[in-house]
């Protein structure tokens, strides 16, 4: 396997935006685009087990729900969604929506999704940049209007509306139903400091997500022993022939990659599958310190 760029899909949302500087290259569009989908270039590849996208809001989008694996299998799909957001800007009084305010029964859940009542119940939350959120499969959830997020999650398109906000797309009662806990969610998992370079954002059944933050003319060696993505956030990389800078996407698996951090350092996401951090994931070059030292792998191992 090689190092190669992401392939960027366009996704036009009527909730999204035409302008998606500085997150995108692409900058300016005639069409409102809600996500991009990061995906690996070669079209006749298998499908990767996890989907990277960018989101960019100007209205509330709808309240729902994912089904886990479980569930999906037992209608004829391949797997759940569980995600993770990391929100890269908020408009002033920009929130999210995470689970309900109170516990309520599945005949009461049914009720609220048929009258429209699940929009008073669903628990709200300020959302500011740099903040982390994780979404379990069977998590009510809504992101509101206002920011620019970026998403890792189980690649599947699954979603059951419980609310629309007049879209006239169709609810999924019966399935959000079955599948969503109705009551409030638990705290948020809190980040640890992983190296210098290496902040661990959230581990999840099915990926790990961390921030990566590069000293300016650095040089760094990334093993990658599964599927991994990394999304550049801030500053330039390079490796081989391929420049990365703001709003581009790596792909690669079962390899490895020799990176040149330009003059303005450089800030990334960095997501690959699997349930705990790997150790051996980066090495600076010319340094004579592990990057992951013994007392803080064991610390985000507890």
């Amino acid at each position: 396997m090689t190092v190669e760029r992401a392939a960027i899909r366009m996704v036009p949302k009527p909730w999204g935006s035409a302008d998606l500087r500085p997150w995108s290259r692409i900058g300016r569009n005639d069409t409102a685009i809600g996500e991009l989908w990061f995906q690996h270039p070669n079209k006749t590849a298998p499908d990767t087990a996890l989907l990277m996208k960018l989101l960019f809001t100007t209205q509330n989008l709808s309240i729902q729900v994912h089904p886990d694996d479980r569930y999906a299998q037992s209608i004829g799909l391949m797997n759940g969604k569980t995600e993770a957001w990391y929100v890269l800007s908020a408009d002033p009084g920009a929130r999210i929506a995470l689970g309900l305010t109170e516990a309520i029964s599945p005949a009461t859940l049914r009720s609220a999704i048929e009258d429209g009542s699940i929009a008073d119940r669903v628990a709200w939350f300020p959302a500011c940049p740099d903040d982390i959120i994780s979404v379990p499969a069977g998590t009510i959830h809504a992101i509101g209007a206002g920011l620019v997020v970026a998403e890792i999650q189980q690649r599947s398109d699954t979603t059951f509306r419980l609310f629309d906000y007049g879209r006239k797309r169709p609810l999924d009662i019966e399935n959000a139903v079955a599948v969503a806990h109705a009551g409030p969610v638990g705290h948020q998992t809190a980040r640890r400091r992983l190296s210098d370079a290496r902040t661990l954002l959230l581990c999840t059944d099915f990926f790990v997500l961390e921030h990566i933050d590069l000293p300016l003319l650095s040089h760094w060696e990334l093993h990658a022993t599964r599927e991994t993505w990394v999304l550049i956030l801030a500053g330039s990389i390079r490796t081989g022939s391929i420049g990365a800078e703001i709003g581009d996407a790596l792909f690669l698996e079962d390899d490895h990659a020799l990176i040149e951090v330009g003059a303005g350092g450089a800030r990334c996401l960095l997501a690959h599958v699997g349930t705990q951090p790997d150790p051996g994931l980066l090495r600076r070059i010319g340094s004579q310190t592990t990057e992951f030292p013994p007392m803080l792998l064991m610390e985000a191992l507890s």
